[in-house]
């Protein structure tokens, strides 16, 4: 059986990424196939075969693919899958608008119905301006339906969560089964009551809503570290007080070094599943979150 497996973009490390590997571990001659490719910056994405659409070509869309959404589906459109027997989307944004034949079975693992669109739309452009908001209107409006055409492609969905799961029914009007993502559980032995910091690990960005818990810890003093990098962090580290450090980018032992020694993980936004709740409590450590999505 011929497999290919399809994501969004391959530009940063996050959750998703690690589906891919656990994916290329059972299929590891399974190309993948995506709208842009980083190699400089992702190079966990070595094992693959690696085959990117026009997009690669075009200034900026390998770190500010936001400024080609009308595009993205269209890059999808553009690949040939007529050689395969099954593909595998790997999506929270376009990566399901593939076209495949009916010998080809399309099985899409959908992390998120697209959150900009969806569900995280008011927290996307929170603290936009009106302009912002007014010119952008046309082009949401037209991926929103865009987007509804493109969720009927699939021949089956799997959803990561049940918060997930009803999306897909909410949003697309299509059934699910949930299988969660992998989880490395760690088995070394954790710091006992941890240091007097709590943490933080997430990506920089609005959705994930760090500027609600870096208001808290501003106002209790509490010292705080955040792992992490994405397009929010210059305004985050403006916001923040002494008390939060900002730690960037760190590899998987020294972000496990954190985890044992923190004193609680927090999660302030609301989570499609959220990999780092199940990492933390595999250290022994309590999870500070929401009671609504992916998390509860």
């Amino acid at each position: 059986m011929k497999v290919a497996l399809v994501y969004d973009r391959v530009n940063k490390w996050g959750g998703a990424e690690s589906v891919l590997l656990a994916l290329h571990d059972l299929w590891p001659e399974a190309p993948l196939y995506t709208s842009v490719y980083d190699k400089e910056a992702t190079p966990w994405a070595d094992v693959f075969d690696v085959r990117t659409s026009f997009l690669q070509k075009l200034p900026l869309p390998k770190t500010a693919h936001e400024y080609y959404p009308y595009l993205m589906g269209i890059a999808f459109e553009s690949f040939d899958f007529d050689a395969y027997d099954l593909v595998i989307s790997v999506t929270h944004e376009f990566a399901k608008a593939i076209i495949t034949k009916p010998k080809t079975y399309h099985l899409c693992y959908c992390l998120n119905p697209v959150g900009y669109l969806w569900s995280g739309f008011h927290d996307y452009f929170l603290g936009k301006s009106d302009f912002f908001k007014a010119i952008t209107a046309p082009l949401i409006s037209y991926l929103r339906w865009y987007d509804g055409i493109v969720a009927q492609r699939p021949d089956q969905y799997l959803a990561i969560s049940k918060t997930v799961q009803a999306r897909i029914k909410k949003y697309y009007c299509r059934n699910s089964d949930v299988i969660y993502p992998p989880v490395n559980l760690s088995m070394e032995k954790t710091q006992k009551g941890g240091d007097k910091f709590f943490l933080i690990v997430s990506r920089l960005a609005a959705e994930k809503r760090l500027d609600l818990a870096i208001a808290a810890f501003n106002k209790l003093g509490w010292p705080l570290k955040i792992i992490g990098v994405g397009r929010e962090g210059d305004r985050l580290k403006k916001k923040a007080k002494g008390n939060i450090k900002f730690l960037g980018h760190l590899t998987d032992g020294e972000r496990n070094r954190y985890y044992k020694s923190c004193q609680a993980v927090i999660i302030p936004g609301v989570e499609d599943f959220n990999l780092v709740a199940v990492e933390a409590q595999s250290f022994g450590k309590p999870v500070v979150a929401l009671n609504a999505g992916g998390v509860t």
